[in-house]
């Protein structure tokens, strides 16, 4: 009988501890989005570029016979002029972002990645959380969608916190490494067909993909995205590599083991022997996605897993700043 009470309190220890394990990996998970997003406005307004503050975008004088509901009056107090706050729409914008949770994109593979070692999920993981921030930030409507060789993931699209941070929980299932050494296929045709399918309002739509489908279906892939610009979705293709390894094949002069991540093939060879044509064909497929994307109006996005995430923040903030 006095076992139990102990055998309880461990028990309960240890469901404390996993809590807060977990609570301490999704707080960190936050932190950083906030922290690379509020570093990357804080760059902007030291820019040309204005309009992306949390509470307004800019001052402007008032001009007579308006309303006086954003008159700043602090500055008034200061100025002894009337300058309005031009502050950002609300829930203007209605966002998807899709990731490619296939499990060529836990390559290079780490027991530990993380974001100042990111593998192609980890990278894409916090750039979805950046954007996330952003967006509430703005009161954007956003949702996720993860796929394989199918939908996994389709949430709803909303803008308050508690679904962002329903978000953060659902984005940090995809940093447990332990899931690459699953074999989950790449199927992109299928996927954002049924993706298209599932968004009933105009949205812009992110996608985080290395698009490695098979190469004899190209223009069925393409076929898919043409989908999303059917029904009027403004597409954002962000084409994760870790450009290094994956286009240049920068290895060492010495015999490797290569392993297909999906199917779990391997080939044995020196890369040097066939670094110059490998570099050939990656140039071509990655140019080819490039110029196809450019023929549908997708914007198209490198997004080298070594380069930070300001080329990812850049593209979705001028297009939103089009769209409205």
């Amino acid at each position: 009988m006095a076992i139990q009470p102990f055998f309880g309190l461990i028990l309960l220890e240890t469901l404390e501890k996993i809590n807060r394990d977990r609570l301490e990996q999704f707080n960190s998970l936050e932190f950083i989005a906030r922290q690379v997003v509020e570093g990357f406005i804080t760059g902007l307004h030291k820019s040309p570029f204005h309009g992306f503050s949390v509470e307004f975008a800019e001052h402007r004088l008032y001009n007579p016979g308006e309303s006086t509901r954003f008159i700043d009056w602090k500055l008034y107090g200061r100025t002894d002029k009337m300058f309005v706050k031009r502050f950002e729409e609300e829930t203007n914008l209605r966002c998807r972002i899709i990731i490619d949770r296939s499990s060529s994109m836990y390559f290079p593979m780490r027991e530990t990645a993380d974001i100042d070692h990111p593998n192609k999920i980890v990278f894409s993981v916090y750039a979805a959380a950046a954007l996330i921030h952003l967006m509430k930030k703005q009161r954007d409507a956003v949702g996720l969608s993860f796929f394989s060789d199918h939908v996994e993931q389709h949430t709803q699209e909303k803008s308050s916190s508690v679904h962002q941070k329903y978000l953060y929980t659902e984005l940090e299932q995809l940093l447990d490494m332990k899931q690459a050494k699953e074999q989950k296929p790449t199927d992109v045709t299928d996927s954002l067909h049924r993706i298209a399918e599932m968004l009933h309002k105009r949205s812009l739509v992110i996608i985080f993909s290395d698009m490695m489908d098979s190469l004899d279906r190209v223009d069925e892939m393409f076929s898919a995205l043409q989908h999303l610009k059917h029904y009027k979705h403004e597409v954002i293709l962000f084409h994760v590599a870790d450009k290094k390894l994956e286009e240049e094949l920068d290895l060492d002069d010495r015999p490797y083991r290569f392993v297909d991540m999906e199917s779990h093939e391997v080939i044995k060879l020196n890369p040097v022997e066939v670094r110059e044509r490998y570099r050939e064909v990656a140039t071509k497929i990655r140019e080819e996605l490039e110029v196809r994307c450019g023929r549908y109006n997708i914007d198209y996005v490198e997004a080298d897993i070594n380069k930070g995430f300001e080329g990812i923040l850049l593209p979705y903030l001028f297009k939103r700043e089009r769209l409205y």
